[in-house]
């Protein structure tokens, strides 16, 4: 095993364990962590012509956010949650634009939409606690 490989599974048996013991809200929050890391990794990937690997690293971004859409509950969440659809919709699209184009520009504009989220989401941190 090589020491990426060490890392990965590391890294992956780090998640696997906070996520065991995490509250609903910390989930999410490791949802739009695990996206933005995936953007940035994939912007990096873009810099170091490692277009295969970006491809990889923007598909795990989209199955992120799908997963955060996915978790919107329609019939409490109203208008937000209609609003949140749409914005998860349009980063989803931009995502997918970003890949075939090799933008990292649009990875940027992806990483701050969901970089504001976060931001409203952790301010909510101590009411939902």
């Amino acid at each position: 095993m090589n020491a990426y490989q060490a890392a990965q599974r590391y890294s992956s048996l780090h998640v696997h364990s906070g996520v065991e013991d995490a509250s609903p809200h910390r989930l999410i929050q490791m949802l739009f962590e695990g996206a933005l890391e995936r953007i940035a990794q994939a912007k990096g990937a873009i810099q170091q012509k490692q277009i295969a690997r970006k491809g990889e690293l923007i598909g795990k971004a989209i199955n992120i956010v799908g997963g955060l859409q996915g978790c919107l509950n329609d019939s409490e969440g109203g208008e937000l949650a209609q609003n949140l659809d749409s914005l998860y919709a349009y980063i989803i699209q931009r995502l997918t634009q970003a890949n075939f184009e090799t933008n990292p520009e649009i990875l940027d504009e992806c990483g701050r939409l969901l970089g504001e989220l976060k931001s409203a989401w952790d301010a909510i941190a101590s009411q939902v606690a």
